[in-house]
Parts: C-alpha cells; sequence; structure tokens
C-alpha cells in the first residue's frame, strides 16, 4: 500500500485489486490459525487448571553440605578482608614442593604422600594424600590462607583463627594451638578445637581426647617469601590450611568423614533445609 504512489494512474486499479487480494488472503490464513490454538486449548487437558493456585511440593534436592561450609567458610574470611583465589588440580613441582621449602629427599614427595603424573615426573595432583578412615580421607577439598604486610606477627594469625572459629562453631568453643612443622612455615602450628561431636567427652572422631585438629598454621618462612619475589627483610605473613570436610564433619556433627563421597541419599536428604 506504502508504494502506491509510485504506480502509474492507469494501474492503480489492478494493482490496489492485487495488493487487497494479498491482505484479505492473509487475514484469512490469520484468523485460521487463531481457531486452531483455540480449539487446541479446548482439547488439552490444562484447560481447567486454576493457574492462580499455589504450586504442589516439588522433591526438590538440597545444597550439599561441603558447598554449604565452603560457602560460610569463605563468607567468613571475606568479611575480615580476605579475597577468594581457586588453584589447579594438577600442580608442577616448583609451586607443589619447591617454592614451598620442601627439600628434594621430603617424604611428601614420595609417592604414598603424592600423586606423580606417570609420563611427567615434575606435575603432581595437589598434595597431600591421606589413608581413608571415619576421619580422614585421599580426596578432600582444603581452604588455605595467607597474609602477607608488615609488621605481621603470629598474634595476627591466632586472632584471625579465634574469630573463625567463633564463627563457624559458636562463642562457646574452645580452641587451642600445639607447636607443629611444616617447611614452608616457622615457627608453626596445628589448630585444635573441641570435640562438637562428644562435647569434649572423648570419641572415636577426637580419639578420646576431647580435641579435634582442623588445620595447620605458622609464620611463613622467609625463604617461601623471598621465592615469590618478596622482601622478607621488609614483609612478614602467616599461613593456615584446613579440610572442609574436616569442618564440615564437626559443624554437622557427622561421626563417618566417608559419608560425604558416598552419595547415600538417605545421608543427604538431611541437610535439604539448606535450600
Amino acid at each position: 500500500f506504502a508504494g502506491m504512489g509510485k504506480i502509474p494512474n492507469e494501474d492503480k486499479k489492478a494493482y490496489g485489486q492485487l495488493v487487497n487480494g494479498v491482505k484479505q488472503l492473509a487475514e484469512e490464513k490469520f484468523q485460521e490459525l487463531i481457531e486452531k490454538v483455540s480449539q487446541a486449548n479446548k482439547k488439552s487437558k490444562s484447560a481447567g487448571i486454576d493457574l492462580t493456585l499455589p504450586p504442589s511440593n516439588q522433591n526438590l534436592g538440597g545444597i550439599h553440605p561441603l558447598t554449604a561450609t565452603r560457602q560460610r567458610i569463605i563468607e567468613i574470611f571475606e568479611r575480615i578482608g580476605f579475597n577468594l583465589s581457586e588453584g589447579p588440580e594438577i600442580e608442577d613441582d616448583w609451586h607443589n614442593f619447591t617454592a614451598l621449602n620442601f627439600p628434594e629427599n621430603h617424604p611428601a614427595r614420595e609417592m604414598q604422600d603424592t600423586f606423580f603424573i606417570e609420563k611427567n615426573p615434575d606435575i603432581a595432583l595437589r598434595t597431600h594424600t591421606e589413608a581413608i578412615s571415619a576421619r580422614a580421607h585421599c580426596i578432600f577439598h582444603q581452604v588455605e590462607g595467607l597474609y602477607v604486610d608488615e609488621n605481621v606477627g603470629f598474634a595476627d594469625l591466632k586472632n584471625t583463627l579465634y574469630h573463625f572459629a567463633k564463627e563457624m562453631f559458636g562463642k562457646e568453643t574452645k580452641v587451642r594451638f600445639r607447636p607443629s612443622y611444616f617447611p614452608f612455615t616457622e615457627p608453626s602450628a596445628e589448630i585444635d578445637i573441641t570435640c562438637l561431636i562428644c562435647g569434649g567427652k572423648g570419641c572415636n572422631v577426637c580419639k578420646g581426647s576431647g580435641w579435634v585438629e582442623i588445620g595447620g598454621s605458622g609464620m611463613v618462612d622467609p625463604n617461601v617469601l623471598e621465592n615469590c619475589g618478596i622482601d622478607s627483610k621488609k614483609y612478614t605473613g602467616f599461613a593456615f590450611g584446613m579440610g572442609i570436610e574436616r569442618i564440615a564433619m564437626l559443624k554437622y556433627q557427622i561421626k563417618d568423614l566417608r559419608l560425604f563421597t558416598e552419595n547415600d541419599v538417605r545421608f543427604l536428604r538431611q541437610f535439604k533445609p539448606l535450600l
């Protein structure tokens, strides 16, 4: 119709009849489709459904306890200024051992503690491995913290981990530090909290001691700082690491860590309120 003005006068009548015929045909086809849709809706089983009714309860899944624990750990540390980074599952020797001050003959480099890539002995799965039991597993998730600045001391490390324990497990949780050894920190300490499963009375998880280790920590060794291009005479720092499974085990009072990876729906359904 917009092109009618360009048509010569003697052809306008024929042109108009042609365009009107196309228009009429299009309207008829459009109306046929509307009627087909209307008839189909009348025959549909859903035609009588009241769409204003609330939805019925569906068999929804829940957040896995390890995922919920990881999210909570991240939230606690982000609120006090830490940034989140994720590391690779496959690592080279330098980043996995050498830069962290592991000597060449350190036991951690042996095959019973580390899974190496067969064709390249300098490439390995990020360590470390453990014997499978109710409280340890070779498949686990780790959270590691690192803070480097001027005038960082052991008191900063202790206060950071005290804060984490209180936020994760409750204000009444007791924390203790035991002297330990790690190649990448000096001094080093392991972190224990009161066993939440037995209330400190003694059980298989805490080995009857009333305390459960949740991670390792210490002041970053000056050699590690230098390996990373950081002036160890100007800067100091602290580091810590903890297994998410162990934290979840205590948080939800799970007596056998292997349950997290067995995918038993009877176990997982208990965490549906985490949605």
